[in-house]
């Protein structure tokens, strides 16, 4: 320890850095268990603005935290009755703590142990001894990263907040239109020109209420779509999203094949999340499918995973389509065939779904023989 000090002590006398770094609001934990080193680095850090909660062991860490959270965590390694790795799991563990830089150091200067700590969720790593000049440097770049992430983070919870006012408010506006739109139509009697109108308002509205879901369910997944995972059987979700789009179908003079598997198709999902995949995917085969045509699912096995496929007989994509397939808003060469709505959000929308159910959605397609989406999840060990 007499090394450290005299390092810092050094680095003290030739002023390595102004002793204005450090705003007065900067609040750092240190954790050592030896105290000398705590006094000379508490005194050094105290000097250029930062408050230090000192702390020599966990239980006295884990007390300064519970009253006020710091900025940022300076954290000895090994420690006697503390394991850095362990108290770094439990700060990550708690919602409130779990943005909050960690900052390890160590006499031992071991990659291995660089490794580890920035692999168990450190910050950064300085091997002992340090200087005033690097220690400093190290701190004020992740007290300026942890500032612009929580900037970035209020940022987005507003957008998300302005986002959600809107839609609700489009939402409901548009719903009356539509309402008032059917109700015209329906009372047009014989009118042309008033059915043209009520058409014109009734189908722009409409397209507008899908655009505006289409948009809301893209933020979900953006911040995180909760997913529940529970057994879910895939053939029976695949045939019910073909029963709901049966009339559908049928106004397109569309076929439905369904080919389940007879065993049964057992995964591990989120129901809600699987039937709004199935929904984009069905619906995006009967929109961009011409009449007379037919739409094929079926299921499959392969080795420790469970398939389904849902084929078009549409225009296919070409090699352009297929690099921008999965991208929000992408414009593709294929259009809908019979003037439906198309936010080009849908497939986005799905495959990060299918990603967060720690599954894979892919497709198979050439330009004019149609398109087939493979959807893929392992099955449980139990059914294995």
């Amino acid at each position: 320890m007499e090394e450290n000090s005299q390092t810092v002590a050094s680095a003290e006398s030739a002023g390595a850095l102004p002793m204005t770094v450090g705003a007065a609001a900067d609040c750092l934990l240190l954790a050592d268990d030896d105290e000398s080193h705590v006094r000379q680095l508490r005194g050094m850090l105290g000097r250029v603005g930062f408050e230090i909660l000192p702390a020599t062991s966990e239980t006295e860490a884990l007390n300064h935290m519970a009253a006020r959270s710091p900025d940022l965590i300076l954290l000895k390694l090994l420690m006697r009755g503390m394991d850095g790795f362990e108290f770094c799991k439990r700060i990550q563990e708690n919602k409130e703590w779990a943005d909050i830089p960690i900052i390890f150091f160590s006499p031992a200067n071991d990659k291995n142990l660089l490794v580890r700590a920035l692999e168990s969720g450190g910050a950064d790593y300085l091997a002992q001894p340090f200087d005033k000049s690097e220690l400093l440097s190290r701190i004020r770049t992740h007290l300026m990263l942890k500032t612009a992430r929580d900037h970035l983070k209020l940022l987005a919870q507003e957008k998300e907040e302005l986002l959600g006012m809107i839609s609700h408010y489009l939402q409901n506006n548009l719903a009356g239109m539509n309402m008032s739109a059917r109700f015209l139509l329906d009372h047009a009697n014989g009118d042309p020109k008033l059915r043209f109108m009520a058409e014109n308002i009734w189908t722009s509205s409409n397209q507008m209420r899908i655009f505006i879901k289409a948009l809301l369910a893209n933020a979900a997944a953006d911040r995180g779509f909760k997913i529940h995972l529970e057994p879910v059987d895939l053939s029976e979700a695949a045939g019910r999203a073909l029963r709901q789009y049966a009339d559908a179908a049928r106004a397109k003079e569309l076929v439905l094949h369904h080919a389940p598997l007879q065993e049964g198709a057992p995964i591990q999902a989120d129901p809600a999340a699987l039937d709004q995949v199935f929904d984009n995917l069905i619906s995006n085969a009967i929109k961009f499918s011409p009449p007379d045509k037919k739409i094929f699912v079926s299921l499959q096995r392969s080795p420790g995973h469970v398939e389904c496929h849902i084929r078009d007989e549409g225009p296919g994509f070409t090699e352009e389509d297929k690099t921008r397939l999965f991208h929000r808003y992408a414009r593709l060469s294929a259009r809908p065939t019979a003037g439906e709505p198309s936010s080009g959000l849908g497939l986005s929308i799905a495959k990060k779904l299918v990603q967060a159910m720690n599954g894979e959605l892919t497709c198979q397609s050439l330009p004019g023989q149609g398109a087939t989406f493979i959807l893929r999840f392992p099955i449980p060990q139990a059914h294995s």
